[in-house]
């Protein structure tokens, strides 16, 4: 019988984990499925593991090769592959009961050419948020595309995914050796695919590891993983420049914040323990930049902007200074104003008007990151009226907002709100039903001016993620009904 679905599973020297990955694949409630094991060259333990599993479950093949890396073992196992549709699980990782049953039931639902699902990550045991794939799985969609959904930019992973082994083999896709072998693969099939589901639900648990040898991710700041690293980038930039150059900045905008932290890494602990790889590190963090966009670069928040002017310098003293800065701030980095007659709004950072280093004032520059936080706390009726307090600030500014305005819209009328202040950033206003003719709903627009910065949008409905909206129930002015 041909399996429905060909789980491949590369591994290697992962005795400590190996076990409790082939137990969650055992485990799937999708059971028509074959599970490929490919031994990598292990030297310990793992392939033993691999071979009672072979031996206990036919639906587990193990087959072997000299240690070549995960790409050509996992192109290995496809060659081995016979299900309609196709995944991959490293060793290391756990994959959740239902995981394969909702991937591919979507796909046999939608047509879709590949489907992937949110990751935890699997840290001492207890799941956290991963970090890598933050932002991408919150509103899942069906039938959706790259282009159109351009946070799947933020999706590099091959192993959270089902994809439809037909598509797999149309598209030509393939490992390549090294050690960042599957982001330019998972680039390539999102850009590739004519449709992809998006669920929200986890599929996949990634683990830190925690004993043993430790994993390639986790060696990251290494010279020689950087230069892997830097290599797939410039993989995929090559593949986007030209199958989907619409893609770049958000590729470029995804390099600075997330892999530059390794090379930062890297720069921290040369300079307490492998000064000999400074020189390395600062060429090849150079050129690193050099792939990305300058608007790109330009468009970083102020306190990227300043590692990487230190990193182009060659300061890793100061860039070590800013780092521990970053780390050591409990709460986020404060914004602060400079100037009289004109102000400017610049990041408190170490080394600003330092007159050593002479740091453009431009680097600091964070006025563009200035925020509006207008929240409603509470509505109560008092017997006359309704009254109304809520939280006004701006995000990173230790500073009371001294001027701000309240109105009610319903999309065609303004019904302005005296305020009034009480402490640091609480506001009260009060409602009177009887200047509101119609039901509503009505949204609280609200208007901040501080030192020439003004800001307008609509208040919040507490901690929620949406507006705050307030309607009148026609048949009783004294009981309106406030939309939680």
């Amino acid at each position: 019988m041909i399996p429905l679905l060909s789980v491949v599973v590369p591994f290697y020297n992962v005795e400590p984990y190996i076990t409790e990955c082939l137990k969650s694949l055992a485990a799937q409630t999708l059971e028509d499925i074959e599970v490929i094991l490919v031994d990598d060259g292990s030297v310990d333990g793992s392939r033993r593991v691999a071979e009672d599993f072979a031996a206990r479950d036919g639906r587990f093949v193990l087959i072997g090769q000299r240690n070549l890396g995960p790409g050509p073992a996992r192109n290995q196992g496809i060659r081995q592959a016979r299900g309609t549709y196709l995944a991959f699980a490293d060793s290391d990782d756990v994959v959740p009961p239902e995981a394969y049953e909702l991937l591919v039931g979507k796909l046999a639902e939608t047509g879709s050419e590949l489907a992937c699902g949110a990751v935890r990550r699997l840290v001492d045991g207890e799941l956290e948020e991963s970090i890598l794939h933050e932002k991408v799985f919150r509103r899942p969609q069906l039938c959706t595309h790259i282009t159109d959904k351009q946070v799947l930019i933020r999706d590099r992973t091959v192993w959270n995914k089902v994809y439809r082994r037909d598509f797999w083999e149309r598209a030509g896709l393939r490992f390549p050796a090294g050690i960042y072998e599957d982001v330019p693969v998972a680039m390539q099939a999102h850009v590739l695919a004519t449709g992809v589901d998006m669920l929200g639900e986890v599929v996949y648990h990634w683990r830190k590891r925690e004993e043993g040898e430790t994993s390639i991710t986790q060696r990251r700041s290494e010279l020689p993983n950087l230069r892997e690293r830097l290599a797939a980038i410039r993989a995929v930039r090559g593949f986007l420049d030209e199958r989907a150059p619409e893609l770049l900045d958000g590729f470029d905008a995804l390099v600075l914040e997330k892999d530059t932290l390794f090379l930062f890494q890297a720069l921290e602990r040369c300079a307490e323990e492998r000064a000999d790889e400074r020189e390395p590190l600062l060429e090849l963090g150079r050129s690193w930049l050099a792939e990305l966009g300058p608007h790109v670069l330009a468009a970083a928040s102020s306190l990227r902007r300043l590692e990487v002017h230190l990193l182009r310098r060659g300061l890793t003293e100061e860039l070590r200074s800013v780092r521990e800065f970053r780390r050591g701030r409990e709460d986020v980095t404060r914004v602060v104003p400079r100037g009289w007659r004109t102000t400017n709004w610049y990041g408190d950072y170490p080394f600003f008007r330092d007159r050593r280093l002479r740091i453009p004032d431009e680097v600091f520059d964070a006025r563009d990151e200035l925020k509006l936080i207008a929240k409603v706390d509470e509505c109560e009726w008092t017997g006359a009226a309704y009254r109304l307090r809520a939280h006004v600030a701006i995000h990173r500014v230790d500073r009371k907002v001294p001027k701000v305005g309240l109105w009610l819209s319903d999309g065609r009328r303004r019904i302005p709100l005296e305020t009034r202040r009480k402490g640091r950033h609480g506001v009260v206003a009060t409602i009177d039903p009887a200047l509101l003719d119609g039901e509503g709903p009505w949204r609280l627009g609200i208007r901040a001016e501080l030192r020439g910065l003004v800001f307008k949008g609509w208040c919040r409905d507490g901690d929620a993620n949406g507006a705050w909206r307030f309607s009148v129930e026609r048949w009783s002015r004294s009981g309106m009904d406030i939309t939680q």
